[in-house]
């Protein structure tokens, strides 16, 4: 029988991502994500639902992450179900967690002025970052080549 593992989410960290990277010089970062679900409860009253999940995130995505995003900051996150197992004085834990594969920022850019919309800090018009998909680590993300009042785009904005 086929399998699928596939996560959608989008909610607001719950915590700055703090980026680190493995002996092998990998970048990996952990943040938390509250995501929100509004029902009508039993008396007819709107409920509000909060779910934690922790998400991993690695490679360029994990740098993206920590540079772009603070708590309480806006984000989709496309990724797989895992479970951790591990054992603690002789007790059995487990923890199911998130690894996430897209990164669509939201938000603005921390300490970004809120007078600007469609640039580097209108988080509408913001690409989405697939590791698999983009340029190497020094690429900028998410900010125009060039100046805003360009008519044209350059032949490097043409993705074909």
């Amino acid at each position: 029988m086929a399998s699928f593992n596939r996560v959608i989410l989008l909610g607001n960290l719950t915590r700055d991502a703090e980026l680190r990277y493995t002996p092998s010089g990998t970048a990996v970062t952990d943040i938390g994500l509250a995501v929100n679900d509004r029902r009508k409860g039993a008396n007819g009253e709107w409920v509000d639902e909060v779910t934690f999940v922790d998400v991993t995130l690695w490679g360029r995505t994990a740098e993206i992450a920590s540079e772009y995003l603070g708590k309480g900051s806006p984000a989709l996150i496309e990724g797989r179900l895992k479970l951790d197992t591990w054992e603690k004085d002789g007790k059995k834990n487990s923890k199911l967690k998130v690894i996430g594969e897209r990164l669509q920022l939201l938000g603005s850019k921390p300490g970004a002025s809120g007078g600007r919309s469609g640039g580097p800090a209108g988080g509408a018009g913001r690409p989405a970052y697939d590791e698999s998909e983009f340029g190497a680590p020094g690429d900028s993300f998410g900010e125009p080549s060039g100046s805003a009042s360009a008519s044209e785009p350059s032949e490097k904005d043409i993705p074909f």
